[in-house]
């Protein structure tokens, strides 16, 4: 069978703690909930982030040593999945496509992780109905809904929110509303960050580490009397603050002198309207999406400013069409996307530059999901997409591909199951990354090859009483992913080879968990080591990662505590300076007076033993001895956290 996925739910916090701490039937504070993943797919859920209370997109994965997340600042993080970074993969947010490649030294999809409710990743071997450009997998984000925070019955509720962390004396409030009425509901949340400078492991000031993020969600939903329902939603980030020159980079000290700080204006929102049934008829269970993304960066300086943006306007039709055995989703998908850069030089306009790219895909899927037996599952599905691009100097080129994937489990015993995948994806033609766009680019006459990448993983997992092992080996091959130059012109490309394999243990009872993951992962561009500058949007030198997590539950006090560790191992395996080594541990405890059920106190300690230290997937830490100083992480830190449900 599936191995169980051991979550330790809490009734407490931000999600589905809000709708169980207005409940008379929620008398305990830990319960073990069993999920069942298939084999490749990595689920952070409600009970992840109720535990966790993660900040950024580092706390989210923390504990998946597969997937890394680079910088100490959230408006410069980038995720990495198996390796490959993450605009190789179909990234969406409620269904709704995200194109966010605007800055290298920006983060791709700025989020707020008290906004999520649920994160799915399916690592290398995406199904089609991902969406298109999944060359490397897939990403979902999921908000949180009316449901997830307000009980049955109850046609009102609130949640207040505020912490302090002493590192940088950080202040965060945030506040939501959520209504049910008949068939009608209604959300809405806002939160605010505000801090001064942290200091990494040694005591040293972070450069540009300050606090300044505000977001917000909204959503309206309706459903009919046969179970149709209308959902609009609103999601925005910003984050507006002085940051490292290159927001990446702590400071680099060779080459032109740049000031230390500048202010990074970066603006996130997702409009996103969709239809479903809440009552499939048999072969009639449909999904509509019609989605508006944007993402806009400004960089203003003394002299000059430059600006850049990007969007999308997406959407889906699609069907589940139910089997005895299964289920088959056809549909259809499209983009309109856009990326461009607006420069201005204040003492010089003869100076100032504009540029645009487009792109418009249209794609025609289907994913079959079938239980072939008792003891075997398989999926598999193809997608045809035709694509048009459209260059700065207005030339136009179209093309289209096929992609295909298969995988599937079989359950040798009871205890053990085996699962393998593999996919051919066709991406056609990333836009650009806004910040190196030239308005004197010239395409070749036959435009831009298309890019493609093959995938493949094998996997076993044995399911042992209260003990769960696995271990999966995979592999990503991308060729003729766009690498355009500001100077060198917008048609280069590279190949990269992301390869490694993860090991994991996890031991689980009544009212907690323990576990255990390893995972190495080495990367090659264009037949040599990856390194973080040539492999910029590809790929990152991450070498040996191990992630460890520990709760424990004592429903009688009504309290939860655990800890959870990383260490990574020394690697040589780079073009210049060895990844340094470290071991970084962090600890929480969490209460809930039995007497005060709708109030939670948390208490964390992050970086317990001061490790001074750089996370993997961060830029630059193989050129130290070449003048680049990478962004450390936070030093101890101390942080109080208090919410009341109403």
């Amino acid at each position: 069978m599936k191995t169980a996925n051991v979550l330790l739910c809490l009734a407490t916090g931000l999600g589905a703690a809000s709708a169980q701490a207005q409940s008379n039937e929620a008398e305990s504070l830990g319960t073990l909930i069993l999920g069942i993943p298939d084999n490749n797919s990595v689920e952070i859920d409600a009970g992840d982030f109720t535990r966790t209370t993660p900040t950024d997109l580092q706390d989210v994965f923390k504990s998946e040593p597969t997937i890394t997340v680079g910088s100490s600042l959230p408006v410069s993080q980038k995720l990495y999945v198996n390796g490959v970074e993450e605009t190789n993969l179909s990234v969406t947010i409620d269904g709704a496509r995200q194109n966010n490649k605007i800055f290298h030294h920006n983060a791709t999809t700025l989020i707020d992780p008290e906004l999520l409710k649920q994160v799915r990743i399916d690592p290398s071997v995406a199904p089609a109905d991902a969406g298109p450009g999944a060359l490397a997998g897939a990403v979902a984000y999921e908000t949180k809904d009316v449901d997830d925070l307000l009980a049955p019955g109850l046609s009102f509720g609130g949640l207040a929110s505020g912490e302090y962390d002493s590192n940088g004396n950080t202040f965060t409030a945030s506040t939501a509303f959520f209504t049910r009425q008949g068939n009608f509901e209604a959300l809405a949340f806002v939160k605010s960050a505000n801090g001064g400078i942290r200091e990494d492991g040694s005591g040293t000031d972070i450069v540009g580490s300050g606090a300044g993020l505000v977001s917000g969600l909204a959503k309206v939903a309706y459903k009919t009397q046969a179970g149709g329902r209308f959902e609009l939603s609103y999601e925005r980030v910003n984050d507006e603050a002085a940051r490292p020159y290159r927001a990446d980079i702590g400071r680099v000290v060779v080459g032109r002198p740049v000031p230390d700080t500048r202010v990074y204006d970066l603006n996130r929102q997702n409009v996103v309207f969709t239809y479903s049934t809440t009552a499939p008829q048999g072969m009639w269970d449909p999904t509509i999406t019609l989605a508006y993304s944007a993402t806009d960066l400004a960089l203003p300086e003394a002299t000059q400013i430059a600006t850049g943006t990007t969007k999308s306007v997406n959407g889906s039709i699609e069907n589940r069409f139910a089997l005895a055995n299964g289920s088959i989703t056809a549909g259809l998908d499209f983009y309109s996307e856009s990326g461009n850069v607006d420069y201005r030089n204040y003492p010089t306009p003869a100076f100032n530059e504009a540029a645009q790219e487009k792109s418009r895909n249209i794609g025609l899927y289907a994913q079959a999901r079938l239980d072939l037996s008792d003891r075997a599952r398989l999926s598999f599905g193809g997608r045809a997409d035709y694509q048009r691009f459209q260059g700065v100097d207005g030339s136009k080129f179209s093309d289209s591909g096929l992609s295909a994937n298969v995988s599937g489990e079989f359950d040798v015993s009871n205890a053990v199951t085996f699962s393998a995948g593999a996919s051919h994806v066709w991406g056609g033609v990333a836009l650009a990354e806004n910040f190196i766009m030239s308005p004197r680019w010239v395409y070749p006459a036959g435009g831009i090859e298309a890019v493609t990448a093959d995938n493949m993983y094998i996997a076993a997992n044995v399911a042992l009483g209260a003990w769960d092992f696995k271990a999966k080996a995979f592999k990503t091959d991308i060729e003729n992913a766009r690498a355009p130059n500001y100077r060198r012109g917008p048609a280069l490309t590279s190949d990269a080879v992301v390869e490694g394999f993860e090991l994991g243990a996890k031991y689980s009872w009544q009212n907690g968990f323990f576990r255990v993951g390893y995972a190495r992962m080495d990367a090659d561009v264009n037949g040599t080591t990856a390194d973080s500058f040539f492999g910029r949007y590809l790929t990152t030198p991450i070498g040996e990662v191990v992630s460890l997590e520990l709760a424990h539950a004592i429903p009688s006090k009504g309290l939860i505590f655990g800890a959870d560790a990383e260490l990574a191992l020394t690697s040589t395996a780079t073009v210049g300076d060895p990844l340094p080594s470290y071991q970084v541990v962090n600890a929480f405890v969490e209460y809930q007076p039995r007497s005060m059920k709708n109030l939670t106190i948390r208490a964390e300690v992050n970086n317990l033993f001061d490790e001074n230290y750089s996370a993997r997937g961060t830029y630059g830490q193989e050129y130290v001895s070449s003048g680049v100083q990478p962004l450390r992480e936070p030093g101890r830190s101390i942080s109080i956290r208090g919410t009341l449900n109403f």
